[in-house]
C-alpha cells in the first residue's frame, strides 16, 4: 500500500488550508506535490505523518489509518520537514546514532540504505550539525529519516535554500532510493523539479488543480506559447498585457511567455505593435509549454 488521501480538509480559524484534497500514491512511486508557499503542502504532510488532525476526510499510509494507527505510521515512515530540525549541538555521527536508537535499530544494521548519501558527509562526522553547510545538513537530515528503513518517505520542500549542485545531487539520490522500493512523497515550489517525479499534483490555495505525469500536465496547456524579447523587458511586459489579443503574459527567465487568443495569430502583427510602441531588438519565437505554464493557466 502507498498513500491514500480522501477529501481531507483543514482550517486554522478563518484560513482554509486544505479544501477537500484527494489523491493516491502508488507503492514505490515518486510523487510530487507542487505549489507555492501557502498552498497547503506542509499542512498535508503534517496530517499524513500524524502530527496534525484533519477537520474532515480520511487518509492512510502503507495501509495504516493516520488517526487509528498513528503509532504504526510513525514507525514505518521517514519525515524530513522543510526546516532543518536535527540537534544542532550534536555531531553528524551523534545525530545519526540518536535517531537509529529511537527506532530500535543501529547505523550498522541499515548502513547500506544510507551509504551513498552518508559517505559524502562521513568526513565531517565529528562536526556539529549546526556548523554544516546547507547541502550537508540536507544529506544528514535525509540519512536520519532513512536510518530505520521506512516504507514511505515524506520530504517537505527538501531543496529550498540549497545550491543548484546540491539540488541535483539530492534528486539523483531520490531516484536511487526509489529503486529500493520506498514510496516517496516530496513537495517543492520548484517547477523544474516536478519533471523528475513519476506523477505530480499541482496544488494552489488548498485545492488540487491537476494530477498527472509531468508530460501529461504539460499537454493540458490550451494555447501555443511564444518566447518574446526586446531591449526593454519591463516595458515589454506592460505592452503585452495591454495588447488587445493577449491570452496570457508573464516573465519566464530571460523571456516573456506570451499566448494569443486568436487561432490564426501571426507574429508579424505583434512585432508591428511592439515596434510602433518604440521597442527595439524584438524577437518572437515559438516554444514548448512547461509545467509552470500549465500551473499558471490552472491557477487563474
Amino acid at each position: 500500500m502507498g498513500i491514500s488521501v480522501k477529501h481531507i480538509s483543514k482550517s486554522y480559524k478563518k484560513v482554509n488550508a486544505l479544501k477537500g484534497i484527494s489523491f493516491e500514491v502508488k507503492p514505490g512511486e515518486l510523487f510530487g506535490l507542487i505549489g507555492p508557499d501557502g498552498a497547503g503542502k506542509t499542512t498535508l504532510f503534517r496530517i499524513l505523518t500524524t502530527l496534525l488532525f484533519a477537520d474532515q476526510g480520511t487518509a492512510s499510509v502503507s495501509g495504516y489509518d493516520v488517526v487509528k494507527d498513528y503509532k504504526s505510521i510513525r514507525n514505518s515512515v521517514g519525515y524530513m520537514p522543510g526546516r532543518f530540525s536535527l540537534y544542532q549541538d550534536l555531531t553528524v555521527a551523534e545525530n545519526l546514532e540518536f535517531f537509529a536508537t529511537i527506532f530500535g535499530t543501529t547505523v550498522k544494521e541499515n548502513y547500506d540504505l544510507i551509504k551513498d548519501i552518508y559517505i559524502q558527509i562521513e568526513p565531517f562526522k565529528n562536526r556539529r550539525a549546526g556548523k554544516l553547510s546547507g547541502g550537508m545538513k540536507q544529506k544528514l537530515a535525509l540519512s536520519c529519516a532513512l536510518i530505520h528503513k521506512p516504507k514511505v518517505l515524506f520530504l517537505d520542500e527538501p531543496t529550498t535554500g540549497v545550491d543548484p549542485v546540491s539540488r541535483k545531487e539530492f534528486w539523483d539520490m531520490l531516484k536511487r532510493l526509489q529503486q529500493t522500493g520506498i514510496t516517496i512523497l516530496v513537495s517543492t515550489p520548484y517547477m523544474d523539479e516536478a519533471a523528475l517525479c513519476d506523477r505530480i499534483a499541482l496544488i494552489q490555495d488548498g485545492k488540487i488543480l491537476q494530477i498527472d505525469t509531468p508530460q501529461g500536465i504539460v499537454k493540458h496547456y490550451p494555447k501555443k506559447i511564444f518566447n518574446v524579447q526586446a531591449d526593454n523587458m519591463y516595458e515589454l511586459i506592460n505592452l503585452l498585457k495591454d495588447y488587445a489579443h493577449q491570452y496570457s503574459v508573464y516573465p519566464f527567465g530571460e523571456f516573456v511567455h506570451y499566448s494569443d487568443k486568436r487561432a490564426d495569430f501571426n507574429t508579424a502583427d505583434l512585432q508591428s505593435y511592439l515596434t510602433e510602441k518604440g521597442l527595439k531588438d524584438i524577437a518572437i519565437e515559438t516554444t514548448k509549454a512547461t509545467i509552470e505554464d500549465t500551473f499558471m493557466e490552472l491557477a487563474k
